[in-house]
């Protein structure tokens, strides 16, 4: 088990309106520089989904998109003890400051993907999210259409 900070910036303006929380970037997001880094991830086609639009191919596509459609990206640690990209290994977390955020954007809802960034944000910043189902490749629960009829609940927050 390694001890990690995370290495990605959050990806937000001032006119973004949801927040996204993952739990920590997997070892192929850290690599990539890019939250949802791992190809098999469903991550950026759930979005592309909901937005009839491309998936976002490369870091900058994938910046624009989120602004574009006012969605701001982070993750709800900022180190941690964790094996791999087990969620379930993560140990000794640290939160991000998620004020970075909250403070210079229109935030209208927090999103937290995945049972683990649920739990840990509700512990840490003591308030509740709306949960998605995690994107990851290992969710077998979760089909590709499941995924994305439970994330069209972001579309009731940006009308």
């Amino acid at each position: 088990m390694e001890k990690l900070v995370h290495n990605i910036k959050p990806i937000f303006n001032n006119e973004s309106r949801i927040l996204i929380l993952g739990s920590f970037p997997s070892p192929k997001s850290r690599d990539n520089n890019m939250f949802y880094g791992n190809p098999n991830n469903r991550f950026w086609a759930v979005l592309a989904t909901l937005f009839n639009q491309g998936i976002p191919q490369n870091n900058m596509d994938k910046i624009s998109f989120l602004l574009e459609h006012k969605i701001a990206l982070w993750d709800v640690i900022k180190e941690c003890s964790i094996s791999g990209a087990s969620d379930a290994s993560i140990t000794d977390a640290r939160p991000n400051d998620l004020s970075i955020i909250l403070n210079n954007a229109k935030i209208q809802a927090i999103f937290t993907t995945g049972k683990t960034a649920t739990t840990l944000f509700s512990k840490y910043f003591h308030r509740e999210s709306i949960y998605l189902p995690s994107p990851s490749p290992a969710n077998f629960a979760y089909s590709f259409e499941k995924l994305v009829d439970s994330y069209k609940v972001i579309l009731e927050y940006l009308k």
